[in-house]
């Protein structure tokens, strides 16, 4: 059974349809790749996951049960977590502040102390910099404190929207090796929304295509990295 199962959702901003009649799942353990150009409606998927957009059509299912209509909080409260693009950090705080604010639900409040330590130990910078504010860090700093806020929030399933966006090479590889640690080491499902489709797909089991709001491929990443429509439109082969 599916930990996620999102079923022919509809789902938009007023009278502007973005999504339509898609559907995904996503097993316990999995990391799950979401790839597509820009105006697909990667992430109106997610905030519709999230709660943050309510859809119009269809259901979101989690843990099986029925989380669409639900408010945002109450689905942090399940350990469903979204880390946005942009990285939304409060900038006049501190590092260590940003990370706490992860950890306010019922459910991850226990977790606290363990969870800080282990984003020092997967983000040691983070260690150094935490009476830091968070607006005063480099682009590749402050994604790890969106990341390491998220696992502040003791998260079932973790969706992150494009979270190498801006960053330097270097700073990429980083980032996509630390998902895959939080995915290998603490079992911790993973949706990556992303536009570096070669680095996501590499980490991922999985991968849904999509184009203009709907799913239009699926299959394990080995398979989709030898296609001839995924090597032309996304890998520039």
């Amino acid at each position: 059974m599916s930990l996620l199962n999102i079923e022919r959702i509809n789902a938009g901003y007023g009278e502007i349809q973005v999504l339509f009649d898609l559907s995904l799942q996503v097993k316990e353990g999995e990391v799950v790749s979401i790839i597509g150009a820009n105006g697909a409606g990667k992430s109106t998927l997610l905030k519709t996951i999230s709660g943050m957009l309510t859809p119009s059509a269809g259901s979101v299912t989690f843990a099986g049960e029925t989380i669409h209509g639900m408010p945002a909080d109450e689905i942090v409260e399940k350990a469903l977590i979204h880390v946005p693009e942009g990285r939304r950090l409060f900038s006049l705080m501190t590092v260590e502040e940003n990370l706490e604010m992860g950890a306010f639900s019922r459910n991850a409040t226990p977790h606290a102390g363990k969870n800080l330590e282990a984003v020092h130990k997967l983000f040691p910078r983070l260690d150094e910099r935490r009476k830091q504010l968070a607006g005063t860090l480099s682009g590749g700093e402050q994604q790890m404190v969106a990341i390491g806020r998220g696992i502040m929030a003791q998260p079932r399933i973790l969706m992150l929207d494009e979270p190498s966006l801006g960053l330097a090479p270097v700073l990429k590889k980083d980032i996509f090796a630390a998902i895959k640690k939080i995915a290998d080491d603490f079992g911790t499902t993973i949706v990556l929304v992303e536009q570096d489709v070669m680095n996501s797909l590499a980490i991922s089991d999985r991968a849904y295509v999509m184009e203009q709001g709907q799913v239009v491929m699926e299959g394990p990443c080995e398979n989709l990295l030898k296609d001839p429509h995924i090597k032309k439109a996304y890998l520039g082969i």
